[in-house]
């Protein structure tokens, strides 16, 4: 009886040894906040990211709009002004 009273303390103090070497519930805890906000800051890195390509594409797709109504602009007036030349010769 001696006996298997001594082997069960021991086995309870081992048993506690191992469950002690854990990472505590706070720890836990804070590990995992530290990793939702690893993942928040990453999910907002590339929110501006996407935003700032966004801005971009914009800029670029207004600059080749305008470039596209100076280019109808230019070939307009060179079209009024060969309209214009062929009237000012008139019947001769």
């Amino acid at each position: 009886m001696k006996k298997s009273i001594s082997m069960l303390a021991v086995v309870a103090l081992a048993t506690s040894m191992f469950v002690a070497c854990g990472p505590s519930k706070a720890e836990i805890e804070k590990k995992e906040k530290a990793k939702a906000d690893s993942l928040a800051e990453v999910v907002k890195q590339d929110s501006i990211a996407k935003a700032a390509e966004d801005a971009a594409t914009a800029a670029k797709m207004q600059a080749d709009s305008l470039a596209q109504v100076a280019k109808a602009d230019s070939l307009k007036k060179v079209e009024e002004e060969a309209a214009t030349k062929g009237k000012k010769g008139g019947k001769k």
